[in-house]
């Protein structure tokens, strides 16, 4: 992982080739970038020195579920951004993402969402997981409706989760400039 945002890695993987590069242009004065035009090409590239990867969740062949799942069973050391036009459900809590975009993505909110990765890849893994699932419970709050929510067991799970982990780490958030401020300022939904 690099130490500055300047030296960072991002590899944009997507299978439509214009979205990759529309993605890597926006992003390139911020950071290295490098694209994958689909999930095989994502698979060859990915690599410890791969500080963020922005993955495309529908994809031909190898879908991002897929390309996410193998990446966290070779244990490479990056941090997942999923960016995609597929409405967050339930399944998103057993996912192991580190953050959740849903298209269309302005370029403040993606640079936001990788900053704050990086940010976070230098902390301890509370924080990491602490980001994981606040990212969930913000996306399906923002996607299904309080009682669809309050029925859901997982929900409370995850909720407690949250606030367990936050306890834990109170004086690495404190170190961590207001996160929840940073957080709730990414734009993550498609509404």
């Amino acid at each position: 992982m690099s130490e500055s945002t300047g030296d960072a890695t991002v590899l944009i993987v997507d299978d439509e080739e214009e979205v990759a590069d529309v993605y890597a242009l926006r992003l390139r004065n911020q950071y290295t970038t490098e694209t994958a035009y689909g999930g095989e090409a994502a698979l060859d590239r990915v690599d410890d020195d791969v500080d963020v990867v922005l993955l495309d969740r529908r994809m031909p062949a190898v879908s991002g579920d897929d390309v996410l799942d193998r990446i966290r069973e070779r244990e490479v050391d990056t941090r997942v951004i999923m960016i995609t036009a597929v409405d967050p459900d339930f399944d998103i809590i057993d996912m192991p993402f580190d953050d959740y975009l849903c298209k269309p993505v302005e370029k403040e909110d993606l640079v936001a969402a990788i900053d704050q990765q990086l940010a976070a890849s230098r902390y301890d893994d509370r924080l990491s997981e602490y980001l994981e699932v606040t990212s969930k419970l913000a996306l399906l709050e923002d996607e299904k409706t309080p009682q669809t929510l309050d029925d859901h067991e997982d929900i409370e799970e995850l909720e407690a989760r949250a606030e367990r982990l936050k306890s834990e780490m109170d004086d690495a958030l404190a170190s961590f400039e207001d996160i929840e401020t940073a957080f709730e300022e990414i734009d993550r939904s498609s509404i």
